[in-house]
């Protein structure tokens, strides 16, 4: 199994997210968690649902742009079943529900405050990450 290394474009994909939660905070003093936003407009949708939406359009509509536009070719291939997908789905969904947030929140924004528990969420998230990726690799051999 390749890993593809980008580094010029994860860079610059890093600094945009930072900036987005910074401003995010700045205008509307909101943590950028995706699963937070996500969870404030699906029915009963937040009081504050139209932020929510525009963000999630954003994070949707710029990518798509750029592809649509021919800027960039996002390659994209699911090397695994779509039950294994769904079980996954469901895995994170369960994570983020107990975690009281999910990677983008802790990880991102979370350690930018330095909260402990956000430091504490990141540091098992990563763990398991590094865990799944040994057995996957290494153990089942996929």
């Amino acid at each position: 199994m390749e890993t593809a290394f980008t580094p010029y474009a994860s860079l610059i994909g890093g600094a945009l997210i930072g900036l987005a939660s910074v401003m995010l905070m700045a205008s509307h003093g909101k943590i950028a968690g995706m699963t937070g936003i996500l969870a404030g407009v699906i029915p009963p949708a937040a009081d504050d649902w139209s932020w929510r939406l525009a963000f999630l359009a954003g994070a949707i509509g710029a990518p798509a742009l750029l592809v649509a536009l021919g800027v960039m070719e996002i390659p994209f291939q699911v090397p695994v079943s779509t039950a294994a997908m769904v079980v996954g789905g469901l895995v994170v969904g369960v994570g983020a529900t107990y975690g009281g947030g999910c990677t983008s929140g802790h990880g991102v924004c979370g350690m930018a405050r330095l909260s402990p528990r956000s430091i504490v969420a990141t540091a098992v998230f990563m763990a398991t990450t590094f865990a799944t990726v040994y057995v996957v690799r290494h153990v089942i051999g996929a």
